[in-house]
């Protein structure tokens, strides 16, 4: 071979190799795509996932693309079209992303020292609705259809009593739910229960969904009331793509577990999810809320 063309083959050799470095997942070219279901406000998380971002690339020495989908529905189908390597979703959208992408959970929330928690009906403190038998032939909102605590579960338990609203409507976010029923718009509506801290000040009572609408509404918890409190379930999951490489894998969910114990990373989990703590946790850890996804006839054509 002649020199000319040996010289060739090195740097077709060479810039090959480097092409393909550059295109590497947690490159520039290609960043880590980091997805947060939204359950505040999209400027809340727009604002606190800067923390996150700065954090996780100088950590991980991966560049990372903040994104926030529009709903849970959205976030599970990014998993099936490459266009989610990680996420933070609940816990019914989780099982959903399972089922169908071999999504894996490697992180669950803590709130308040528990890992797990509820769904609640909300109704007006000055109404007729006192109990959750109440609820029949009432109009009640929920949050959307793939919503673990805004509907799947307040469905389960309108279920197990025989409970039939007279009219049902979708409105997307948990703080919308509770201005709905805050401005008399739904008789009732449904949404998620964390118990509240224990170190609480009285201006820090709850921390249930009112606590969305609180600088809105400051007297919302004392017009809108707790119902009724659903079963337990597993706290809301970080979940990740299933072929990301387990070093790639380990490294994020290291440095996320080192955020949170930043006053900065304190401060940014619980503006977005009211989250005070991460876990590890596995696919296993998820099963019962899997089994409540089939007892309530859905599957993954839920969000198809």
């Amino acid at each position: 071979m002649k020199t000319a063309e040996i010289l060739l083959a090195v740097f077709l050799i060479t810039t090959g190799a480097c092409t393909k470095k550059s295109n590497e997942l947690g490159s520039i070219a290609n960043p880590i795509k980091l997805l947060f279901v939204p359950s505040v406000d999209a400027k809340v998380i727009e604002d606190n996932s800067k923390n996150f971002k700065e954090y996780l690339e100088k950590k991980t020495n991966y560049k990372f693309e903040i994104i926030i989908p529009q709903s849970v529905s959205a976030t599970i189908e990014a998993f099936g079209a490459g266009q989610a390597d990680v996420a933070a979703i609940n816990t019914l959208g989780y099982s959903i992303a399972f089922e169908k992408y071999g999504a894996q959970a490697r992180l669950t929330f803590i709130r308040n020292g528990s890992a797990t928690y509820q769904s609640e009906f909300i109704a007006r403190a000055d109404g007729k609705i006192k109990t959750i038998q109440d609820l029949a032939g009432k109009k009640v909102a929920f949050v959307e259809a793939a919503s673990t605590s805004g509907y799947l579960m307040p469905l389960k338990t309108l279920k197990d009593k025989g409970i039939e609203p007279k009219e049902t409507v979708f409105v997307g976010k948990h703080d919308n739910v509770v201005r709905m029923v805050y401005e008399k718009k739904v008789d009732a509506g449904a949404t998620f229960y964390s118990p509240p801290s224990k170190e609480a000040t009285v201006g820090e009572r709850f921390e249930d969904a009112r606590r969305l609408v609180l600088t809105q509404y400051p007297d919302v918890e004392k017009k809108v009331i707790i119902i009724s409190l659903s079963d337990p379930i597993m706290n809301d999951p970080i979940i990740f793509r299933k072929e990301m490489a387990d070093d790639m894998k380990l490294k994020i969910e290291q440095a996320l577990l080192a955020f949170i114990e930043t006053a900065e990373g304190k401060e940014s989990f619980k503006a977005i999810y009211g989250v005070t703590g991460l876990k590890k946790a596995n696919d296993a850890d998820y099963e019962p809320a899997r089994k409540l996804l089939k007892n309530l006839g859905k599957d993954a054509a839920l969000v198809d």
